[in-house]
């Protein structure tokens, strides 16, 4: 008796989801039914879309909060993480 390949099925959802990480858990399932013998595809856009993040401040608190970024990068990691802990007691 052959074995059915199921190409000639009606494809139906099995998994479904638009969670962040949707792209990389479809792609698991896919990759498990697979290595099964069990054929799939994935169907989803072929490029995720760029989302842009963005900090708006105030136009009149610009300069101040170009101040605050600047003397932050040049302090670095350590202070970040000392001015943390000074405002948690």
């Amino acid at each position: 008796m052959a074995q059915d390949t199921g190409q000639n099925d009606e494809m139906v959802t099995l998994f479904s989801s638009s969670a962040h990480d949707a792209e990389m858990e479809a792609n698991n399932v896919h990759a498990l039914l697979e290595a099964s013998g069990v054929p799939s595809v994935v169907i989803g856009p072929a490029v995720l879309p760029v989302v842009e993040f963005q900090v708006q401040v105030p136009r009149t608190h610009l300069e101040e909060a170009r101040k605050v970024v600047d003397e932050a990068e040049e302090a670095g990691p350590d202070a970040a993480a000392e001015a943390e802990a000074d405002s948690e007691t």
